[in-house]
């Protein structure tokens, strides 16, 4: 167990120890490391935070998936972006991003109902990102044949900086008008507020797009680049 640091400079240090870890830790964690109680490091953990956000760091420090974990600033992503696109070849295909935003919004999800949902097979990007640690089985549903249920992980609420899927931000917030609003509320299952007629789709943004985007809204929070641990993959996924 480690000790000696006085209250003061706390917060420095778990700078310093958060700095190097890659995923959340936890207060109890944290507590034991430093030997001291919960409620001091929840004490210094908050004023971290609010010292970061105060003198307008590039770094911010999130609670996110039960734990404590620094991220870079939403205000820097397109330059954040912009660097890490230039050497990591490496990026979730469409299909990818449209399974794993529906089943955020939608879980727990069969395989069919995904697949319904987005009008063709989706399998392999649901395996892909099973692979990828973004999506797990978490049940069976009551039907025959007892197919398998979908949802997120831990790991999906670490990288886009959630403390539970409750965070995700309201669909409807990034609809162009109402008659869209119904038609994502259509696709994903959602029951309809109005009578009206489902609206012609040819031109309104797609739901997938729209939960795309607001997926994709999330990423202003960018973890720190782990260069040992980063992969290449060209292939269609």
């Amino acid at each position: 167990m480690f000790e000696g640091i006085d209250l003061e400079h706390l917060p420095a240090a778990l700078e310093a120890l958060l700095f190097v870890t890659d995923e959340p830790v936890d207060a109890i964690t944290l507590a034991n490391i430093f030997g001291e109680n919960v409620e001091e490091i929840e004490l210094a953990l908050e004023d971290l935070q609010r010292k970061l956000d105060e003198d307008a760091r590039g770094i911010q420090l999130r609670e996110v998936a039960g734990g404590w974990r620094l991220y870079t600033h939403p205000a820097y992503h397109e330059l954040i972006e912009k660097y890490v696109l230039s050497w990591d070849t490496r990026r979730m295909s469409s299909a990818a991003l449209e399974v794993l935003a529906i089943v955020a919004y939608s879980q727990p999800i069969t395989r069919a109902q995904i697949s319904a949902i987005r009008g063709v097979s989706s399998d392999t990007a649901l395996n892909t990102l099973i692979d990828r640690g973004y999506v797990r089985e978490v049940g069976s549903a009551d039907a025959p044949g007892n197919p398998g249920l979908y949802g997120t992980t831990s790991m999906f609420l670490e990288k886009y900086g959630l403390r539970s899927p409750a965070d995700l931000p309201n669909l409807e917030e990034y609809a162009p008008d109402e008659k869209t609003v119904q038609l994502i509320r259509e696709r994903l299952g959602a029951p309809s507020a109005a009578d009206a007629a489902v609206p012609d789709e040819r031109d309104l943004p797609t739901p997938e797009q729209i939960v795309a985007d607001a997926q994709a809204s999330l990423l202003g929070v960018v973890e720190k680049v782990d260069f040992d641990q980063l992969t290449f993959n060209t292939d269609d996924e």
